[in-house]
C-alpha cells in the first residue's frame, strides 16, 4: 500500500496559543500609532514584514525584560498540543512550528514541548533604542509577499517531492502557506479565507480535534498503516 509522507506544519500566535502575542504585546506596549499599521497588515494594504517591522520599531528596547515576562505569563497554550506533539512524534510525522512570532518569546513557550529545530520564527533585536526585527526566513523563490516569516518559503525548504502537507493556522500569516497544503485546519480570520478560496479546510478549536481528524485522513492512515506493518517507507 503506498502513501504520501505527511508534512505538518503549525502557526504558533493564535494557533498554538490561545491569543494572538503580538497583538497583545502591542496594546499592552504599544503607542496608537500601532493600530494603523495592523489595520494596513489585515487589509493587505501593507506587507506582513513592514507592518509587524513598524508596530515592533513603536517598542523601547529597554522594555525586552518586562514584555518578556508578560508575554510568558499571558500566553496560554491551547487545549490538546502537549498531547499532539505526542502523537506526532510517537509517530514519527514530520512536524514543524512555523511562526511569524519573535524567537524571545516562541522559543521559551515551547521549551520543553517542540525541539528548536523543529521550529522557524524570526529574531528580535535590542541592541539599538528601539526593537528591530531580523527575518531569517524571508521570502525566496516566487513568493514575493514580504511575509516577514515566509511559510510558504519554509514549506518548500522542507517538503520533499509528493509530500500530503497539513496546515493548521488562524490568521493572515497563513493564507499562503495554506493555499499550497493539501489539507488546512483554520480558525478565525483563515477559516474565512479557506472559505473563500475554496481550499479543502476543516475548522478546529483545539488540538483534541485536530489529532482525532488528522488520525482519519486517509493518507495519513496508509502512512500509519505501513508504519504498523514495517513495509518500507519513502524518506
Amino acid at each position: 500500500m503506498t502513501s504520501q509522507k505527511p508534512l505538518i506544519i503549525c502557526d504558533f500566535d493564535g494557533t498554538i496559543t490561545m491569543n494572538d502575542n503580538i497583538i497583545n504585546i502591542m496594546k499592552t506596549f504599544a503607542p496608537p500609532e500601532w493600530t494603523a499599521l495592523k489595520d494596513g497588515v489585515l487589509s493587505k494594504t501593507m506587507s506582513i514584514q513592514e507592518g509587524v517591522g513598524r508596530m515592533f520599531g513603536l517598542l523601547p528596547s529597554s522594555l525586552k525584560e518586562e514584555i518578556t515576562r508578560f508575554v510568558i505569563e499571558d500566553a496560554k497554550i491551547r487545549g490538546g498540543f502537549r498531547e499532539f506533539v505526542a502523537f506526532v512524534n510517537e509517530h514519527e510525522l514530520p512536524f514543524y512550528v512555523v511562526s511569524g512570532g519573535m524567537d524571545f518569546f516562541v522559543y521559551p513557550l515551547l521549551e520543553g514541548i517542540v525541539e528548536k529545530d523543529h521550529i522557524y520564527c524570526n529574531r528580535a533585536s535590542f541592541e539599538n533604542e528601539f526593537i528591530h526585527i531580523d527575518w531569517p526566513h524571508s521570502c525566496k523563490g516566487t513568493c514575493t509577499n514580504q511575509c516577514g516569516c515566509c511559510k510558504p518559503t519554509v514549506i518548500n525548504e522542507l517538503c520533499e517531492p509528493d509530500q500530503y502537507i497539513i496546515m493548521i493556522g488562524d490568521s493572515v500569516t497563513d493564507v499562503e502557506a495554506a493555499k499550497l497544503s493539501d489539507l488546512c485546519f483554520a480558525r478565525d480570520y483563515l477559516l474565512n479565507e479557506c472559505k473563500e478560496h475554496h481550499l479543502n479546510h476543516m475548522p478546529y478549536h483545539d488540538f483534541h480535534e485536530i489529532k482525532k481528524a488528522i488520525e482519519d485522513v486517509t493518507e495519513v492512515k496508509k502512512w500509519l498503516q505501513n508504519k504498523s506493518a514495517g513495509e518500507s517507507l519513502p524518506k
